[in-house]
């Protein structure tokens, strides 16, 4: 059974559409690494002992690989039947113009899309991303103080384009602009509550809708409920 190697697949678009290539690491890495981070508002009233921390967004996940590039003339290269990598120089180069380097087209680093056979790093299609820190250790040398060997540390940051991410999260998500329609019985603070968690906005969305007498909801009004950031007075 042949051995599966990690394989970096390089677009120039955020819709990974247009491929540019690929690489496949010679070695497969030693280690790799999840991050995953939550931001929460933990600012509280002076005085007090404790708070109830207001949730602020999710960072992008964070995926770190260490593997490394030899020159000795002991790894095989990929589909070549007796050729051996002898030039890590030349290996850091081509890894760099494609993670690294910006694109002369669209001037920008490519985006990214990591895949281990089946495993794929938690995505079903991959773990769609780019590179957000590089470190290159040289570490072994010939005679005349050519490298024979490297070792990397990089580490990828997910990316979802903007239109996928908003498809993902769902309409109910009080990120994006809802537009309800007003029933009996419904009041702002209660319809506020429904789409923010919290009825304290109403007096915003009274003002976003340009209402009058908001104790009083006409039934089959159309509202608008944007994005919480965009209600602050």
């Amino acid at each position: 059974m042949a051995l599966t190697k990690v394989k970096l697949q390089v677009y120039t678009d955020k819709a990974f559409r247009d491929k540019l290539g690929e690489f496949e690491l010679p070695i497969n890495p030693e280690q790799f690494s999840q991050s995953f981070k939550v931001e929460y508002n933990r600012q509280q009233a002076q005085g007090s002992q404790r708070n109830d921390p207001e949730f602020k967004f999710t960072h992008p996940e964070e995926l770190k690989l260490d593997f490394t590039f030899d020159g000795t003339g002991v790894v095989a290269v990929n589909n070549k039947p007796g050729e051996f990598h002898k030039d890590v120089t030349g290996q850091v180069q081509t890894f760099l113009d494609l993670v690294y380097n910006m694109n002369s087209e669209t001037h920008k680093p490519n985006f990214l899309r990591l895949l281990w056979g089946e495993f794929s790093f938690g995505e079903r299609n991959g773990f769609d991303c780019v590179l957000t820190d590089l470190q290159i250790n040289y570490t072994l040398f010939d005679p005349t103080g050519k490298p024979l060997r490297a070792k990397l540390s990089a580490t990828f940051s997910a990316y979802v384009e903007q239109g996928r991410r908003v498809r993902e999260e769902g309409k109910e998500s009080p990120d994006v602009t809802h537009r309800r329609k007003v029933t009996a019985g419904d009041t702002l603070p209660l319809m506020t509550h429904r789409i923010y968690g919290d009825p304290t906005y109403y007096l915003q969305i009274a003002k976003v809708n340009g209402l009058i007498n908001f104790r009083r909801l006409a039934a089959n009004t159309d509202l608008r409920f944007p994005p919480l950031e965009k209600t602050q007075l």
